[in-house]
């Protein structure tokens, strides 16, 4: 992913009122609270890691559908950030599994996608995700998204 790609993945425009971090007080979470990334563009899981450990979140992170689901059912994180196209298992497939394992059925999973067609957030639903994150995103409604999922 290039920089022109990097730039578009997390806009840097105001995010208007009730999302900005200092209108909306950041949650503070206990310590060990832990989040998965999952993504396959490397730009995109240092990007969304970097903003969770600067707010004091532990972070896994998993290139594939499949190293995601692992680590879900071994490290039990407390949220997974799931881009829905990657090669192999995309994150509908790893979603629906993680939802049908009885080990990882209770963490919330948030969708990640480029694709603002509404098929794909009726998916989301269908699949039991918690919730729709469209890249790009703004560092306000990533936090917001993950509160709300978590807390």
């Amino acid at each position: 992913m290039g920089l022109a790609a990097f730039r578009r993945l997390f806009k840097r425009s105001h995010p208007g009122p009730g999302r900005d971090r200092r209108v909306h007080p950041r949650i503070i979470p206990s310590a060990g609270t832990t989040v998965l990334v999952v993504d396959d563009s490397t730009t995109a899981r240092h990007l969304m890691t970097g903003m969770l450990r600067q707010s004091g979140y532990r972070t896994l992170e998993a290139a594939d559908g499949a190293r995601g689901i692992a680590l879900a059912r071994s490290q039990r994180p407390n949220l997974i950030f799931m881009d829905v196209m990657m090669p192999g298992m995309d994150g509908f497939q790893a979603t629906r599994k993680l939802q049908a394992d009885r080990l990882t059925q209770g963490i919330p999973v948030i969708i990640i996608s480029g694709n603002r067609q509404a098929t794909i957030r009726t998916w989301v639903e269908k699949i039991g995700a918690r919730g729709f994150l469209e890249k790009p995103f703004q560092r306000g409604e990533f936090f917001l998204r993950l509160e709300s999922a978590i807390y």
